[in-house]
């Protein structure tokens, strides 16, 4: 287990890092794609579900506000169009996470951990607690493009990893896009309620989690 945390915490460090940088030079802030989706919301909705597709997709290399973004996704296109946006950008992104980490996994993980032992003992930990690893991973900013790239580097089968990829973000999009859609700028309580209810759940999901596993 101690190997896993490792290379989540080296990993999420360099992609958390990415997220500073962003917020710093102002590149791509809440503030940006707001005004981003102003500037077309008088086009058809799929001008603004290309932008949240390819948000979503710079999200895996680049951390981007991604809550906020389905909020005003689900603002500009309504909760339906906002989440089915949101819900195929972010499996792109997650299949373009997990066949990056099936590719060059290896190599960054004899970069990450020298000993053969280390490597097993992470590989071993992934393959028993992967699936509530992804399943939970919205609970910790930077830990959901983390987890695609480990399901890749382990060989997670695809269907598995699919399927609680599908699992995590189809609620969150759609709570996150409804949430959106209620809003306003004079009344985004419906958006702020969204945010602390699933910022909560998740974090009480990986409470339970972490219980279950200590009483095993």
């Amino acid at each position: 287990m101690k190997s896993l945390i490792k290379v989540i915490l080296i990993l999420g460090f360099v992609s958390g890092s990415s997220f500073i940088l962003v917020q710093v030079t102002g590149l791509i802030t809440i503030d940006r794609i707001d005004f981003w989706f102003n500037e077309i919301r008088s086009f058809p909705p799929y001008y603004i579900g290309g932008v949240v597709l390819a948000l979503m997709l710079i999200d895996l290399f680049i951390s981007i506000p991604t809550l906020a973004t389905i909020m005003l996704a689900g603002f500009f296109m309504g909760t339906l169009l906002g989440a089915a946006f949101t819900i195929i950008g972010l499996t792109i992104a997650g299949c373009c996470g997990y066949m990056l980490g099936r590719r060059y996994g290896e190599v960054i993980l004899k970069f990450l951990l020298k000993n053969d032992t280390e490597r097993e003992e992470f590989k071993a930990s992934f393959e028993e607690h992967g699936f509530f690893t992804i399943l939970l991973s919205r609970a910790l900013p930077v830990l959901p493009e983390v987890s695609t790239c480990i399901a890749g580097m382990t060989k997670m089968p695809f269907s598995k990893f699919l399927t609680a990829w599908l699992i995590s973000i189809t609620p969150y999009s759609l709570i996150a896009a409804y949430a959106g859609a209620s809003s306003s700028p004079r009344s985004p309580e419906p958006a702020i309620i969204a945010w602390a209810l699933l910022t909560s759940s998740l974090w009480v999901g990986w409470y339970i989690f972490k219980r279950a596993k200590k009483s095993c």
